[in-house]
C-alpha cells in the first residue's frame, strides 16, 4: 500500500492507494481526521489534518486540532498484509462545558465508475433488486424513497455485520474500513454513500442508523442516532483498519482472512459438548419433539414452553413439513442414518416413515410438492405465488432422498417408491433445463412450466443430479449437472449469489453460498476439473463474509449474555433476515473435503468455528435455557432486528436440530483435526 500527502486550502489530505498505482485514477482520500455530528445527525464540524509525516516504522502520523478536539492518528503498516494499515486514533475533548457528539472516521474512494458495496453479512451491492418482492434496505445511485427503504446512503450498527467493515469498489479500486463492534464510545457503526457527488465510506462512534432503521419488516422506523457525552478533558482511543486493493470483486478475501486471524486470537469458542453428545441429544430431540407419527412428518416447530403450547391448543407446535429446507428429507435422512448406526429402531422407522411420506407427495408437474400442511395436505410452500414451486426446496429434497437411497442400499434395504419419486424429479430437472444450463428458480406446480428464470435457486440441482447419476448409473444426469456448472459460475464470479430460500425472493443469502459450495465440490469430485475447485473455493470465501469473526457483546441481562453465547462461527441468515442461524452445517462435509483438496486451513478453521458455535444451546436436559432436552432454536438475535439483541426464539425447529444431527455424524471422521 502506498500513500501520498497533499496540501489543501484547509490543511492536508492523505491519499492511500495500491502499490504500483500512481494514485492518479484511483485512491482513498482521507480529507480530515474526524467529522463531528450532533444528536439530529447533522454534521456540525470537523477536525482537519494539520500535519502528516512518515515515521521510522514504515507508517505515518497525522495530527490536528480545533476548538473542541485535539487528535493524533498513528498508522502502522500491517506486517502480515501489505495492503492494510492498522490505525490508532487518540483525541482529547477541549471544550469548556460537557457536550454530546458523534464522531466519524471516513474517506472518499476516488476513481471512475459507479460504486459497489459490501458490509459482510448485511449488505451486498445494491442489496435488493427493484423487482424484489420483499422489503429491506436497498441502494440506488439515483437516491430513492426512504419510506420504501431505498437510498444512495446508508449507516448501520456494527452488530449487523459478520465483520464490522464496509467495502467499496469502483472501476479501478477497492477500499475498506473496519473497526470493532464496541469502542470506548459504545456500539460502533459503519456506512457508505455513492452518487454523482462522489463515493465515501465511514466508521461511526457511536453508531448511526440512517436514513431509516430496518427492524425486519416492511415498515421502516425512524433514523436511530446516538451521541457520546464528553466531559472537559476526556481522552478517547479508537482503533480501526484501512485496506486498499485493486478492483477485483474478490478483493475482499485477503482482508476478511486477515481480520479473522486477528479476531481468532481475541475471541474464543465455547462449545458445550462434543460431536457424539450433540448427535445423541439432537436425535432424541428430533424424534421426541418433532416426529409426528400420526401424519408421518417432522413438525417444523415445537414450543419450548409446553404449558403455553397447551394453552394455545398446540399451535406452538407447527404440524407442517417442507420436503426440504426447513424440514423434511435432510433431517429424516439424518435420523434414519443415526438410528441404523446406533441400533435404535424407533429412530430408523421414524426417518423412513417421513421419507415414505415425501415420496408420496409428487405434484402433477412431476416434482415434489414443497410442503405438507395439516388440514390442507400438500401445498406449494412459501413462494411469491401460490401455484409456484421453488427449485432449491425441491432439489434439496431430491438430493437427500438420493442420499438415503444410497445409504439404505449399503444396509441391504431397498425402497422402490423412493426411487420412483427421485427419478421423476431428476427427469424433470434434466428435461426442463435451458440450453445454457439454467434450471430456472420457480415452476408451476400443475404444468411444470418454468415461471421465473432469474437467480441461482436452481443451483442445487447440480448436486442432486450428480448423486442421481451415481445411484442410477445415468450419464444424462451428470451431463446436465456439468452444463449447469458452467451457467451458475457467473453468480460466483460476480460475488452475488441469490435466490435460494423460498421466503426471501431473489435475495443474497448465506444459503446461496452453501448451495454453491456443495454443488461445485460435487462437480470437482465428479470429473476433477480444477475450474470447479476454484469456484468452490470462491463460493466458500463469499460464504465466510456471512460468518461471524468475533464474539458479540450482548446486553448484560439478556439470555445470550447470561449463558455466555459466543457468536464467532455463527452465520447471518441473509441481508433481509438478520439473525444468526446454523444452516451452514448443511455443507460441513463438502467444506471439510474442500479443505482436504486445497490444503487451505482457513476452510478447516472456519468450519470448526461454525460447528463449535452450534454445539452451544442444545438443551442438555429438560429446563436447560427454558427448553426441553434435545431442543434447538432457529434464531439468535444479534442486533435490533425482529427482537432485541441478546434474545433467542423460543421455538425448536426441526431443521436446526436436524442439521446438527447431520453435521455431527458427517464431521465425526474429522473430530481429531477439528478438536471437537
Amino acid at each position: 500500500m502506498g500513500w501520498r500527502s497533499e496540501s489543501t486550502g484547509n490543511g492536508k489530505e492523505l491519499r492511500v492507494f495500491e502499490p504500483g498505482n500512481d494514485g492518479s485514477l484511483a485512491y482513498m482520500r482521507f480529507g480530515r481526521l474526524l467529522g463531528i455530528w450532533n444528536a439530529e445527525g447533522r454534521e456540525i464540524g470537523e477536525l482537519a489534518i494539520d500535519e502528516i509525516a512518515a515515521d521510522d516504522e514504515g507508517g505515518l502520523r497525522m495530527s490536528g486540532s480545533s476548538e473542541l478536539y485535539e487528535a493524533e492518528a498513528v498508522w502502522r503498516a500491517a506486517p502480515d498484509e501489505p495492503r492494510v494499515y492498522d490505525v490508532t486514533l487518540r483525541f482529547v475533548y477541549k471544550g469548556d462545558a460537557p457536550g454530546e457528539f458523534g464522531l466519524t472516521f471516513g474517506c472518499e474512494l476516488i476513481g471512475p465508475g459507479r460504486p459497489d458495496w459490501m458490509i459482510p453479512g448485511a449488505f451486498y451491492k445494491e442489496n435488493r433488486f427493484e423487482k424484489n418482492l420483499r422489503m429491506y434496505p436497498r441502494y440506488d445511485y439515483r437516491g430513492g424513497k426512504h419510506s420504501e427503504m431505498v437510498s444512495d446512503y446508508w449507516s448501520f450498527r456494527s452488530d449487523r455485520a459478520a465483520l464490522p467493515a464496509v467495502f467499496a469498489w469502483n472501476d479501478e479500486a477497492c477500499g475498506a474500513l473496519c473497526t470493532d463492534e464496541m469502542s470506548e464510545l459504545g456500539l460502533t457503526g459503519i456506512g457508505f454513500r455513492g452518487n454523482e457527488a462522489g463515493t465515501s465510506i465511514w466508521l461511526d462512534y457511536p453508531y448511526r442508523e440512517e436514513p431509516v432503521t430496518f427492524v425486519g419488516d416492511a415498515l421502516p422506523r425512524p433514523a436511530d442516532i446516538l451521541c457520546a457525552r464528553f466531559q472537559p478533558g476526556r481522552q478517547v482511543t479508537l482503533k480501526m483498519n484501512v485496506y486498499a486493493a485493486g478492483s477485483d470483486p474478490h478483493a475482499y478475501d485477503p482482508f476478511v482472512r486477515r481480520m479473522y486471524r486477528l479476531h481468532g486470537a481475541e475471541h474464543g469458542l465455547n462449545p458445550w459438548m462434543g460431536l457424539k453428545e450433540a448427535a445423541e441429544l439432537t436425535a432424541h430431540g428430533l424424534y421426541t419433539w418433532h416426529y409426528n407419527s400420526e401424519e408421518g412428518i417432522l413438525n417444523e416447530t415445537a414450543a419450548f414452553d409446553r404449558e403455553f403450547n397447551n394453552n394455545v391448543k398446540g399451535m406452538g407446535d407447527r404440524p407442517h413439513m417442507h420436503v426440504g429446507w426447513v424440514s423434511g428429507a435432510p433431517y429424516a435422512y439424518a435420523l434414519l442414518a443415526y438410528g441404523r448406526k446406533q441400533g435404535i429402531a424407533a429412530y430408523t422407522e421414524a426417518g423412513a416413515a417421513v421419507l415414505d411420506k415425501i415420496a408420496g407427495g409428487v405434484s402433477p408437474s412431476g416434482i415434489f410438492w414443497a410442503s405438507w400442511v395439516a388440514g390442507k395436505g400438500w401445498t406449494a410452500g412459501w413462494n411469491p405465488k401460490s401455484d409456484w414451486l421453488q427449485a432449491r426446496t425441491i432439489a434439496e429434497a431430491t438430493l437427500f432422498m438420493t442420499k438415503a437411497l444410497a445409504f439404505e442400499r449399503e444396509q441391504g434395504a431397498t425402497h422402490p417408491d423412493w426411487e420412483e419419486a427421485v427419478l421423476s424429479n431428476l427427469n424433470f430437472a434434466a428435461s426442463h433445463q435451458r440450453e445454457d444450463g439454467n434450471f430456472g428458480s420457480y415452476y408451476n406446480c400443475q404444468s411444470g412450466t418454468v415461471e421465473e428464470w432469474d437467480g441461482a435457486g436452481g443451483m442445487l440441482w447440480i448436486s442432486a443430479l450428480l448423486a442421481g447419476a451415481a445411484y442410477f448409473g445415468e450419464d444424462r444426469f451428470s451431463e446436465s449437472a456439468v452444463r449447469a456448472g458452467s451457467y451458475y459460475e457467473k453468480f460466483i464470479k460476480d460475488e452475488y449469489i441469490y435466490g435460494a430460500p423460498e421466503d426471501v425472493h431473489l435475495t443474497p443469502t448465506s444459503e446461496d453460498a452453501y448451495n454453491a459450495v456443495a454443488s461445485y465440490v460435487h462437480l470437482y469430485e465428479f470429473d476433477r476439473n480444477p475450474k470447479w475447485l476454484g469456484l468452490a473455493s470462491s463460493a466458500a470465501d463469499w460464504m465466510m463474509t456471512f460468518r461471524w469473526t468475533y464474539n458479540l457483546q450482548f446486553p448484560r441481562h439478556s439470555m445470550l449474555a447470561q449463558y455466555d453465547f459466543r457468536s464467532r462461527g455463527a452465520d447471518q441468515a441473509s441481508t433481509s433476515n438478520q439473525h444468526l442461524h446454523n444452516y451452514g452445517l448443511f455443507c460441513v462435509p463438502e467444506m471439510l473435503r474442500l479443505w482436504t483438496y486445497t490444503k487451505d486451513d482457513y476452510y478447516l478453521n472456519r468450519t470448526r468455528d461454525h460447528i463449535a458455535c452450534f454445539l452451544q444451546f442444545i438443551a442438555r436436559e429438560d429446563g436447560d435455557f427454558n427448553a426441553y432436552k434435545g431442543m434447538v432454536t432457529e434464531r439468535f438475535y444479534n442486533t435490533n432486528c425482529f427482537q432485541p439483541k441478546g434474545m433467542m426464539l423460543t421455538l425448536s425447529h426441526s431443521w436446526c436440530i436436524g442439521l446438527i444431527l447431520y453435521a455431527s455424524q458427517e464431521a465425526e471422521a474429522y473430530a481429531g483435526v477439528l478438536r471437537l
